[in-house]
């Protein structure tokens, strides 16, 4: 049934096989992005993923459940279809907003679920609504067209700096 579901979404021209941190990442760094799709996982030993699981355990414990639907996890669903995404700061937005929207895109088109999304920024007593609408889905298409073609290159796009590389697990990769 499962395998059944996956052919129907490929023969729809829709491409679930991404995960929401390399979404994220489409938007942080396309260095990382190829990184971390070639098995380089450098956050495990990152300080600050290790805040951000501290504040997940800590800020929502009665609703914290994470799920995890085949490619994507969700950090918890609230009520009937409202997903969470708890994230440490705005500091990347752009990167949050995109990676809730791809969890609705996947639950659209991977189990027809129709859903809305919040990003929950505890530290700053935050939240933020996001929803897919038609618009969004075509950008989003566009992206995963995009993240697909910069997987898939022979070697890591140049490293560029920003102030993001600061505090990036896979600095030492780039300018170590």
């Amino acid at each position: 049934m499962l395998e059944r579901r996956k052919v129907q979404i490929r023969e729809q021209g829709v491409d679930l096989d991404y995960t929401g941190t390399q979404v994220n990442y489409y938007f942080v760094c396309k260095r990382k992005l190829w990184l971390y799709s070639h098995g380089l996982e450098e956050e495990a030993e990152s300080d600050i993923v290790h805040l951000g699981k501290l504040l997940h355990e800590h800020s929502y414990q009665r609703e914290l459940k994470e799920i995890q639907v085949v490619r994507i996890k969700i950090d918890f669903i609230e009520g009937r279809g409202e997903i969470h995404e708890i994230k440490r700061s705005r500091k990347i937005e752009n990167a949050h907003i995109y990676q809730l929207l791809y969890y609705l895109y996947y639950l659209k088109n991977y189990a027809g679920l129709e859903a809305k999304g919040v990003i929950n920024y505890p530290l700053l007593r935050k939240k933020y609504d996001v929803n897919l609408d038609k618009d969004k889905e075509e950008e989003l298409r566009k992206i995963l067209d995009s993240i697909d073609e910069i997987i898939h290159q022979q070697k890591p796009p140049e490293a560029v700096w920003i102030s993001y590389c600061k505090t990036c697990a896979y600095r030492g990769l780039c300018w170590g």
